[in-house]
């Protein structure tokens, strides 16, 4: 429709701009190819943001002859709740997709209300009443966006960046236990000469650089005849924030490894 229009628009538009001699049809001619190019340009319906609270009403147009996706920013649908008339030309169509959670509506030919209307739970236990207008003929996508949610991803960063050096120490040892690559970190595979420290030969096989924080992974054998027990100070310097052994009896020959966390620098 919107194309018959505009070049409906420009054909005029161009005839009345031929009339060299009438100054009044070539200003009326220039406006209507202006609007030509102004309506083939536009779309029909662009994409709609809306700002909802948990239990508030969603204003939106839906597609008339397209589909119509609903999306939650930071969160998915998982449920949806309408009422059938009864009637098939009367009644609107909502899927609920399961890999994005997003919901998609569709109208029949001939939909004679102005608007429809159903409720939506989502993954988080937000409900939303929409009420959509139906108008236009291109597929039309709207994305809801909770302020609340913004807010619980606030208060869940919150205590990871009030944590202490002790705590992101021992998160680290996890990571380095688990062969984990860590965000904020430098890992290095090394293989370092080793070094005999009394019956023990250790020998660092991989490090983890940081801003604030260093960790070391050691490979830790024994080389005596007799059973060595391990203890954090055998391998680690006292400055060192957290120390994790894999294993404290060694027995002759066997190997083990030790992960050791320190402020970077020390």
């Amino acid at each position: 429709m919107m194309s018959v229009i505009a070049m409906g628009s420009a054909a005029i538009g161009a005839v009345l701009l031929s009339r060299v001699q009438c100054h009044l049809s070539r200003f009326a001619g220039a406006g209507l190819v202006a609007a030509a190019v102004l309506v083939a340009a536009a779309p029909a319906w662009a994409d709609q943001t809306v700002m909802a609270s948990d239990s508030s009403q969603v204003d939106c147009t839906a597609s008339a002859r397209d589909l119509t996706r609903i999306s939650l920013v930071e969160d998915e649908f998982a449920s949806v709740s309408k009422i059938s008339t009864g009637n098939p030309a009367d009644d609107f169509s909502v899927v609920n997709e399961p890999v994005r959670g997003d919901i998609y509506l569709s109208v029949p030919d001939g939909f004679a209300r102005p608007a429809l209307s159903f409720f939506a739970t989502s993954k988080r236990g937000y409900v939303y009443k929409f009420v959509c207008r139906i108008d236009g003929e291109q597929a039309v996508q709207i994305f809801i966006s909770n302020p609340a949610i913004a807010k619980e991803r606030a208060a869940e960063v919150k205590p990871a960046a009030s944590r202490g050096p002790q705590d992101a120490a021992i998160e680290l040892v996890q990571a380095m236990y688990a062969g984990a690559i860590v965000d904020g970190y430098e890992m290095r595979q090394r293989s370092l000469t080793s070094v005999n420290v009394g019956p023990l030969k250790v020998q660092l096989v991989a490090e983890y650089r940081g801003t604030d924080l260093s960790g070391k992974v050691l490979r830790i054998q024994n080389k005596s005849d007799q059973a060595v027990e391990l203890t954090e100070a055998m391998v680690a310097p006292a400055s060192a924030l957290a120390v994790s052994l894999a294993e404290r009896t060694l027995p002759p020959g066997k190997a083990t490894t030790a992960y050791l966390v320190s402020q970077t620098g020390r």
